[in-house]
């Protein structure tokens, strides 16, 4: 897996993605204990406030940043969003109300918003071959694992020597170094640019309607919402099933969660060579199926076992955890063979919005249902809706939907260049694996 960072520039660009990530892992146990130093007692309510901010800047601001990054140089861009989350994070040490708070989270997810997703659809141009491709994907869930397992520690060993407004200052020094880290890569790919003559709204919603006109992606965004019922329950509820249900230490909400981490991990290690062997749609689909099994059998366990929570607990979480990566690790392979070169920062972006749209159902729906029926209807509502969401990926991603595909133009004149690329009677139907563009704007019918 590691060779892939013989390359220079995703060598870089991924120590960009690290520092960055470390950063945010900071800013993320300041930010609480701020809300905690203005708040007191209310500052749960302001954190969920600030989670929620946080997702709605996901959903609305990425498909405009998308639209709009594209008119200037990228490297440019990602610079200059890097610097904007450097200037908010040097920012939040000073506020001392709760507005202030809000409006500087919305600011820096705005600029996560639009530097997120233009960073990811760097890197397939950066590494055009797919088996190098697949090891970065299976890095970055790496680094994202380690990041919530490591970030933690990092910021208790800080704060025995400095106060949790430094921790800010770790943050602003990650955004500079992955800034100087993009600035070090030299000149990106540039893309050739998409068409230019369609109205503001047609570019805006671009990404968004090359995706939802592609089944496999139809398939993604199903099994997002079945990775997003995993993922919530365990972000959601872990600490109050650990602290409040089994009266726990502090400590153990951490092993709790690392037991998720772990296996999260171990699933990104076996991709990039189960990947070799095995299609994305059968183990994208296989791990939803797998973690819906598991989120019912938790339910059930739960109802069943009540001395035994803890051990059920530290597996069930392992389980999902390395079912969530496995759904959820191959999706940018699917975005990259999903559109041309120029699209691929809007068909990130519209990923990166619709998403987190499924958190933003998922988040609010395990956290009430954990504090009014109970852990085990929790779970088994979890599992009802992965169970869903797999069942319509299932559906909306046939298998050949894959294949070379049969289809014909016949408004295309004689001298175009797709019949150069495919070469066929113009007057016939021909077949080739479909990209929905400006020339195949519908999926052909089976």
């Amino acid at each position: 897996m590691l060779s892939v960072l013989r390359n220079r520039s995703y060598r870089r660009l991924f120590l960009a993605q690290i520092v960055a990530l470390a950063g945010t892992g900071l800013a993320t146990i300041a930010l609480g204990l701020l809300a905690f130093d203005l708040a007191g007692g209310d500052a749960g309510r302001v954190l969920g406030t600030a989670l929620a901010i946080k997702m709605i800047a996901y959903v609305t601001v990425a498909p405009i940043a998308a639209a709009w990054a594209v008119r200037f140089p990228r490297r440019t861009v990602l610079v200059v969003l890097d610097g904007v989350r450097l200037g908010v994070v040097l920012a939040l040490p000073w506020v001392d109300q709760i507005w202030q708070i809000y409006a500087l989270i919305f600011l820096l997810q705005a600029a996560s918003a639009g530097f997120t997703p233009l960073f990811q659809a760097t890197i397939p141009e950066v590494l055009p071959n797919e088996a190098d491709y697949t090891r970065a994907l299976s890095l970055s869930r790496l680094a994202y694992d380690l990041e919530s397992l490591l970030s933690p520690t990092l910021a208790a060993l800080l704060l025995l020597v400095i106060s949790y407004q430094g921790l800010f200052l770790g943050t602003a020094a990650g955004f500079f170094g992955s800034a100087l880290l993009v600035l070090s890569v030299g000149r990106l790919p540039v893309p050739a640019a998409p068409p230019s003559s369609a109205g503001a709204w047609r570019k805006l919603t671009r990404g968004t309607r090359l995706y939802l006109a592609t089944p496999r992606l139809r398939g993604l965004l199903a099994l997002t919402m079945a990775a997003a019922a995993g993922s919530a329950m365990v972000i959601v509820n872990t600490v109050v099933i650990v602290r409040d249900g089994l009266v726990r230490p502090e400590s153990a909400v951490a092993i709790a969660l690392a037991a998720f981490g772990a296996g999260s991990m171990l699933a990104a290690l076996l991709l990039p060579r189960w990947l070799e062997r095995h299609t994305d749609r059968a183990t994208m689909i296989g791990a939803a199926q797998v973690m819906t099994a598991s989120l019912a059998a938790l339910a059930v366990l739960w109802r069943l076992l009540p001395t035994a929570h803890w051990p059920v607990l530290l597996v069930g979480w392992f389980v999902v955890g390395a079912t969530y990566s496995a759904v959820v690790t191959p999706g940018g392979r699917l975005l990259r063979r999903s559109a041309h070169a120029a699209d691929l920062p809007t068909l990130f972006a519209a990923q990166f919005s619709l998403s987190h749209a499924c958190w933003l159902v998922a988040y609010p729906l395990v956290g009430a249902l954990g504090a009014s029926a109970g852990m085990d209807i929790a779970l088994a509502a979890m599992a009802a809706l992965a169970a869903i969401g797999t069942a319509v990926a299932w559906r909306a991603w046939p298998a050949a939907a894959d294949s070379a595909l049969i289809h014909s133009h016949p408004d295309l004149s004689l001298d175009h260049p797709h019949w150069r690329e495919h070469p066929s009677d113009p007057a016939s139907r021909h077949a080739h694996p479909i990209v929905i563009d400006d020339l195949h704007v519908h999926w052909p019918a089976r």
